[in-house]
C-alpha cells in the first residue's frame, strides 16, 4: 500500500471537485477553480451548476482540467427536451462533461424505455471526446438487483460513466452499490468509467472506493479517464494528507 501522501496525490488527480451548493455564486466558482489547479496538483474536473460552466471553462482554459455540469439534477425528471436544451447551453459555454440524472423514478416504476431514451439522446448530442456520466441515484433503489439492471440499461444506452448519487438525498454512495455498478461495467466488456459521489469526505473514504474499483476491474484501471470521485470537502483532506497532517474535517460531499 502507498503511504498516505502518495495515496492522497493519486486521489487528487481522480477528483471531480464539486460545488453544487444552493448559494453558490461567481466568487465561489473562482475559488473552486483556483483549488482545482493548486500547488498540490490538479484535479480531473470541476463540477458546477450549468450557469457557471462558462466561468469555469474560462478560468480553467489550457489547464487540462475538465468542466462538468449537471442536468436533470437532482430530481431525475422525464423531460428529454429540457435536458437537451440545458445540455446545449452548457456545452456551448464550454462544459465537456455532463452528469445526467437518470429518470430513476420512471425506471423503478417499470418505464425503462423512458430512462434509456433520455440517456441515448443525451449521448447522441455529445462529441466523441465529451463524456456522459449517468447518475443512478442508487440510494433510492430497493436492492442491488435493481441497481444492476439500471447500470446495464445506462451502459447499453451509451453512458461513458456510471455515477452513484446526486448527494442530495439521505443515502448517497455506498460500497455495496459501487461494487454492483462496477461488476455491471466489468461484465459489459465496454470501456465505461465509474464515479462515486456523495458523502466521501476523508482519505479513508476515497481509498475505500479506489481499492474497490481496482479489486473489481483490475490493478491500474482507476485512471482519470475511467474513475472519478465527486466531492467538495475531500480536497481539503487530501491536501492535509499530502502535507502530512490528519484528515481535515469534512463538509458536504457530492
Amino acid at each position: 500500500m502507498p503511504d498516505d501522501a502518495a495515496l492522497a496525490r493519486r486521489l487528487l488527480g481522480l477528483l471531480d471537485l464539486t460545488n453544487l451548493e444552493a448559494n453558490c455564486g461567481p466568487a465561489e466558482i473562482k475559488a473552486l477553480c483556483a483549488r482545482a489547479v493548486g500547488p498540490h496538483g490538479k484535479v480531473a474536473a470541476v463540477c458546477v451548476w450549468p450557469q457557471f460552466a462558462g466561468d469555469a471553462a474560462r478560468a480553467l482554459k489550457d489547464t487540462g482540467v475538465h468542466v462538468a455540469t449537471v442536468v436533470n439534477f437532482p430530481a431525475g425528471g422525464e423531460d428529454v427536451e429540457r435536458v437537451l436544451d440545458d445540455m446545449g447551453e452548457a456545452l456551448g459555454d464550454g462544459a465537456d462533461e455532463i452528469d445526467l440524472v437518470l429518470p430513476y423514478r420512471a425506471f423503478l416504476r417499470g418505464d425503462a424505455a423512458v430512462a434509456g431514451d433520455m440517456v441515448r439522446e443525451a449521448r447522441q448530442m455529445l462529441a466523441p471526446r465529451q463524456r456522459l456520466k449517468v447518475i443512478l441515484e442508487t440510494g433510492a433503489f430497493p436492492d442491488r438487483d435493481a441497481i444492476a439492471a439500471a447500470s446495464r440499461l445506462a451502459i447499453e444506452a451509451g453512458a461513458d460513466f456510471l455515477k452513484t448519487s446526486t448527494g442530495k438525498i439521505a443515502v448517497s454512495a455506498t460500497p455495496e452499490a459501487a461494487e454492483t455498478m462496477l461488476t455491471a461495467i466489468r461484465d459489459s466488456g465496454r470501456p465505461v468509467g465509474f464515479k462515486a459521489a456523495g458523502g466521501i469526505r476523508t482519505l479513508a473514504d476515497g481509498a475505500l472506493y479506489l481499492e474497490l474499483a481496482e479489486r473489481v476491474m483490475g490493478a491500474g484501471w482507476a485512471t482519470p479517464d475511467m474513475f472519478r470521485i465527486g466531492a467538495s470537502s475531500l480536497h481539503a483532506a487530501l491536501v492535509a494528507a499530502i502535507d502530512g497532517a490528519a484528515d481535515a474535517p469534512g463538509g458536504e460531499g457530492y
